[in-house]
């Protein structure tokens, strides 16, 4: 007699793949925040063609999550359901061709920064100021000292929910402030950056300016996800915080930064739920003082303990 599908372990359900499935993947240890639950299979796909074959290849039921080195991410203490998937090394090479930048996803931004340096191409030292994966960048349009990602972009390489391949230009991909407009369960794979000649010399300074502000301004040693919320333009989200006087203030072991009032901090024992409890404070303190309604920039996903609603952003 058959075993019900629903009895039949998930990492069975799946298709045959030529990279590395995981059960159990403990979360907490590749997010900067380092708290969460674990993921019942973690997918490593072996390169954009497994990753592909998979998607088109698991069952239509199947949950899947996207996540990068967990720079900005938060994940609940009950873990994620279904995959996550986790583009590693295949996913990382960077390469000048064409006088462009052609960047793997699973890219660290500062990787990106540093082999344009290398080949005298300016216009993403900006980049070197932003903790997380070009995939990431793409995802939520990062930027920081006045540019962002969709301002280098010439397109992308992202696979849909059903397996199928695009290629995709900015304006495709309706890019605003924080925000890009593709499906959710598209998964980049790639991006082509434009840039322009420069002196590496010139480049590596600019890239040191932006080093030296980021450990002046922000608490880049201690266990964070780095802006908690989107800038409230025309305000700047740690003015509003700082003005209804959440400057370090604390729930459990989370606590906004008393060096930059808009990074939530891990002091040690934080559970997921203790950040999120934090920024959901934050939220309602500053609604109440200026009438400002911040949005989490940090992504909240998986499912609190005793709780089974998969988190999305508010």
């Amino acid at each position: 007699m058959s075993t019900p599908e629903h009895h039949t372990p998930l990492i069975d359900r799946l298709p045959k793949v030529r990279g590395k499935l995981r059960e159990g993947a403990q979360l907490a240890k590749v997010t900067w925040f380092q708290v969460g639950g674990p993921a019942d299979v973690m997918f490593r796909p072996a390169d954009e063609a497994d990753l592909a074959d998979f998607l088109k290849g698991k069952p239509e039921d199947m949950p899947v999550t996207v996540i990068g080195v967990g720079s900005n991410l938060l994940v609940r203490d009950g873990g994620i359901r279904g995959v996550v998937i986790r583009l590693g090394r295949p996913f990382t090479d960077v390469v000048v061709k064409d006088g462009a930048v052609h960047a793997g996803a699973g890219a660290l931004d500062l990787n990106v920064a540093q082999t344009a340096q290398m080949n005298g191409i300016a216009g993403l030292e900006f980049l070197s100021g932003i903790p997380g994966t070009i995939g990431g960048a793409l995802r939520m349009n990062a930027g920081a000292y006045g540019t962002e990602i969709k301002d280098v972009l010439v397109s992308a390489t992202a696979i849909d929910g059903s397996g199928n391949i695009h290629t995709v230009t900015p304006n495709e991909m309706n890019m605003t402030y924080r925000h890009c407009g593709l499906p959710e369960d598209w998964i980049f794979t790639s991006a082509i950056l434009r840039a322009s000649s420069g002196d590496p010399e010139d480049i590596a300074k600019r890239m040191d300016e932006i080093q030296k502000a980021r450990a002046e301004s922000q608490p880049i040693k201690s266990r964070t996800g780095g802006s908690t919320f989107a800038n409230p333009l025309p305000d700047r989200a740690w003015e509003v915080i700082d003005a209804a006087g959440c400057r370090g203030l604390k729930i459990g072991g989370a606590q906004m930064s008393e060096q930059h009032c808009n990074f939530m901090i891990n002091t040690g024992d934080a559970t997921a739920l203790d950040l999120e409890q934090l920024g959901d404070e934050v939220r309602k303190r500053v609604k109440e003082h200026s009438g400002v309604e911040l949005r989490w920039e940090i992504r909240r996903i998986g499912e609190r303990l005793g709780h089974s609603i998969i988190g999305k952003d508010a």
